[in-house]
């Protein structure tokens, strides 16, 4: 049929123009953003994906610089503390020197004391200096607060981690499944030493921190024998309390490493043995040692790993440490107690994801010349003019106690902000950075144009759509052929 009111070749050839040229404006588009999904009729699915993916690269991307920034944190106190560290060591040869005392003049012994006064000021003065965008670091900010605490049951208590959800707190509960022991050995004295009526003993008596001789003459009460002993515990760790008709010999210190060892160099002159594993009852010996034991702890239910008195859990979000007191009820089968951690400790969001499960936590204790040390022996503020232990009249084997321990306490905060910034900071940013690098692949493979498929499908379009102009243009000069019908 010849019509010339409905070109039907002609709307066929404009409607596949139109499309043709609908695809050479996407392509071109695509090539002009880099992107294969520009819009949500690109790929509905596609973009949803898409803006998922990039999505998680901010959030991985902001947990990178978290971590970063804690690591800052962890360098400022880490160099505070460096710095404090050298200053308790120089405190140690001042009062080693101090106490060479044939050898040293009073001057020499204020002027000692005076070096010691600056450093006590300059520990403090550190302590409370050494902050972060303005927030103190080494001053008990950043340490965990408690309530509950004993002071009768537990000496010390430590809270490295406690992972916290905003004001929440947490209950610790300890419980002494066996109790820690000391070192110990028996002497068969009676009320009076009595060697067969003749003769003295000899013995050897070593503990943890060195060995003493001692001879006791027959006729000896049992009360010197304890004074004598007693008068080197500090040297030997051993000390002398009388049991019954037999004389105890003690470890100073609790634990499997604790031991006290007593050894007959000569009898009495009746040849008798004279030491004993019990006050009552058993074989007399020449030669016994005797170890402490730990204690078996639990903390919340979980069994800690112990060194005598001290015990310890370490697990995700939840590291304590406590050390009891040996005399207190705690340490008996059974014993028990139980405190509260109220808050504190430095929280860091190392995850994509802002909840309780991506936080980490860290307590950084205060590192204050009234803090440093440990209770029963002193602290270090005691080595201050006037203190206990000050160099010119104190007890300076006391003070280089409270010194070695001071150098403990921040040796190992040192360590464990090592660890932390090492083994969960560190790991934290390789671990998202890799993270990072495929979500950026997985979503430029979904949303990102590929330049070697578009440039070929751009010339495909161009052919088409040159072809379908072309068509056009020979679909419209159709009805012209009417023309020629007319004559």
């Amino acid at each position: 049929m010849t019509s010339i009111n409905t070109n039907v070749p002609s709307m066929i050839a404009q409607r596949v123009l139109r499309f043709q040229n609908q695809g050479l404006v996407t392509s071109l588009e695509r090539l002009s953003t880099g992107l294969r999904i520009n819009r949500g009729k690109d790929d509905p699915a596609g973009l949803i994906a898409s803006e998922n993916l990039r999505a998680s690269m901010n959030a991985i991307g902001a947990a990178i610089k978290n971590a970063q920034r804690a690591e800052q944190v962890v360098n400022v106190a880490e160099g505070g503390l460096a710095e404090i560290s050298n200053l308790i060591v120089e405190l140690q040869s001042l009062v080693g020197a101090s106490a060479n005392e044939a050898g040293i003049s009073q001057e020499e012994k204020d002027a000692n004391q005076l070096q010691i006064d600056s450093i006590l000021q300059t520990i403090d003065r550190l302590a409370n200096s050494t902050s972060f965008q303005g927030v103190k670091l080494l001053n008990g900010n950043f340490d965990y607060t408690t309530s509950g605490v004993t002071a009768s049951l537990l000496t010390d208590v430590t809270i490295n981690s406690a992972k916290l959800a905003k004001d929440a707190t947490m209950t610790v509960a300890i419980t002494t499944i066996i109790s820690a022991q000391t070192g110990g050995v028996f002497l068969n004295t009676s009320t009076t030493y009595n060697g067969g009526g003749a003769g003295s003993l000899t013995i050897e008596v070593t503990g943890n921190d060195g060995v003493q001789q001692f001879t006791f003459a027959s006729g000896t009460s049992q009360a010197s024998v304890i004074t004598a002993i007693n008068a080197f515990k500090d040297a030997i760790g051993v000390s002398a309390a009388g049991n019954g008709l037999r004389v105890e010999l003690r470890s100073l210190d609790f634990g499997s490493n604790a031991f006290v060892r007593a050894k007959e160099l000569s009898g009495g002159a009746d040849g008798t043995d004279y030491i004993f594993a019990a006050a009552t009852g058993g074989s007399a010996v020449t030669d016994l040692k005797d170890k402490g034991r730990d204690a078996t702890v639990t903390i919340n239910g979980i069994q800690a790993t112990t060194d005598g008195l001290e015990a310890r859990v370490s697990s995700d979000g939840f590291d304590v440490a406590i050390t009891m007191d040996g005399s207190s009820a705690l340490n008996t089968t059974n014993g028990s107690t139980s405190f509260t951690i109220t808050g504190g400790g430095a929280t860091f969001n190392l995850s994509p994801d802002v909840n309780l499960a991506g936080k980490v936590s860290i307590g950084i204790e205060t590192v204050t010349t009234g803090n440093l040390g440990k209770a029963g022996i002193g602290l270090l503020s005691d080595l201050k003019s006037g203190g206990s232990s000050n160099v010119i009249n104190g007890d300076l084997t006391t003070g280089q106690k409270i010194i070695d321990e001071a150098v403990k306490q921040v040796a190992s905060l040192r360590g464990r902000l090592g660890a932390f910034q090492k083994n969960v900071i560190g790991s934290t940013i390789a671990s998202l950075g890799a993270t990072l690098e495929n979500t950026a692949a997985a979503e430029s493979a979904i949303r990102d144009a590929d330049f070697a498929v578009e440039t070929a499908e751009l010339t495909r379009r161009q052919i088409l759509s040159q072809a379908a102009t072309q068509s056009l243009i020979i679909a419209n000069a159709l009805p012209q052929s009417v023309l020629q019908l007319l004559g």
